[in-house]
């Protein structure tokens, strides 16, 4: 290494990268697995020494991550302040290295960020959680401990019958949930806010902004400490595997579940949608109306959301009953469902600067909310 190399770390809150060479301005890089498990995708790390230089840093072994189709028409975030995520100019090589991309960006400050989607660290979340909890009618409760020793956070508020749970970021790498998350407390916490007045008239609101705060930590994209992916955890969740899921199902239980969403993002579709239950044991046309009605209220009020990309839909009966949003449904007879936004951009409305953003997955919490409102104005008429 020469003077004149640029220097890359992540020994910080969600950092991960490995390093293969630097040679001057130029990097080759692999994106280490979870712990435990072959899950690879996310990264986050910091290059110092690069002010007005153009960076060329290069990805290795693309093919072996766990979602390929990711990279193709991808663009890396990157930051110089951490406040202001944009994307880098950003190229992938299916044919080379067994996968290859190159990100190319030229900092006018000496050090700059790089992350797969813009970071949501845990002291953000601290910040999050103490803030809402001081909020007028909101209630903090510790649902449980990870194998790290972190809470589980659950902030409770509203007046009405209607038993609302919102939960996000069982994989730790989609932080697109917790900025989510941050959107929809501040509209839930807002007095001057008539769409959190009202969902808080109709429903006991329950937000889990982190559920997998050890994997956020530690820069897994989608497993806990011990390796394990909550979001196949919710049929038999245990101790010894995702203390996570059953303090948070146990949670469930005890009050029930009127309507449900799990908040995630989506490696290789450059779109926000749904994802429902159907295939459930107890399906039928009149239980996913319930669904259906949501979706296309959502559809109508946001420009951001739409219904013809997203995942397959079940066929009946063949439902995993081990992810969270079947087994919401069939366990409680509840209305719910997964919302999906980008890791790359949203094609219907792009965004050169930035792609898809924080500042949209705050803007679009707000549809969300807004659509429930109506959601359960419809219920009771």
């Amino acid at each position: 290494m020469s003077d004149t190399d640029i220097a890359i770390d992540a020994a910080f809150d969600s950092g991960n990268v490995e390093i293969v060479s630097i040679d001057g301005a130029t990097a080759r890089l692999r994106i280490p697995q979870d712990r435990k498990s072959e899950f690879a995708q996310w990264f986050h790390f910091r290059v110092s020494g690069a002010a007005g230089r153009e960076l060329t840093l290069v990805f290795e072994d693309l093919k072996n991550t766990a979602y390929p189709e990711g990279w193709p028409g991808y663009r890396a975030c990157v930051s110089e302040d951490r406040d202001f995520w944009g994307r880098a100019d950003t190229e992938y090589d299916a044919n080379s290295g067994n996968g290859t991309m190159t990100v190319r960006y030229t900092p006018a400050s000496d050090m700059a960020y790089f992350a797969y989607f813009a970071p949501y660290s845990m002291e953000r979340h601290h910040d999050l959680v103490a803030e809402a909890a001081s909020a007028e009618g909101v209630t903090y409760r510790r649902l449980g401990e990870t194998f790290d020793g972190r809470s589980i956070d659950c902030l409770e508020m509203g007046d009405g019958d209607k038993q609302l749970w919102i939960y996000g970021r069982q994989h730790p790498g989609e932080t697109q949930a917790e900025w989510w998350m941050e959107g929809a407390l501040e509209v839930l916490t807002d007095p001057a806010d008539v769409v959190g007045r009202a969902l808080r008239a109709k429903c006991r609101i329950h937000v889990v902004p982190n559920c997998n705060p050890d994997g956020s930590a530690r820069g897994h994209l989608r497993t806990n400490a011990e390796g394990v992916n909550l979001n196949r955890e919710w049929a038999e969740p245990s101790t010894d595997r995702s203390p996570e899921v059953l303090a948070i199902r146990n949670a469930m239980d005890e009050s029930g579940v009127d309507f449900a969403m799990d908040v995630h993002g989506d490696e290789a579709i450059a779109a926000v949608f749904l994802a429902g239950y159907e295939g459930i044991p107890s399906w039928t046309d009149d239980f996913c109306e319930r669904f259906y009605r949501y979706q296309r209220i959502l559809d109508r009020r946001c420009p951001d959301f739409q219904t013809a990309k997203g995942y397959p839909k079940s066929k009946p009966g063949t439902a995993n009953m081990t992810v969270s949003t079947n087994q919401v449904a069939e366990r409680y007879n509840a209305t719910a469902m997964t919302l999906e936004m980008p890791f790359k951009d949203n094609d219907d409305w792009p965004d050169q600067a930035q792609g898809w953003s924080p500042e949209r997955c705050k803007l679009l919490a707000r549809d969300c909310l807004a659509a429930m409102v109506e959601w359960f104005d419809g219920e009771e008429g």
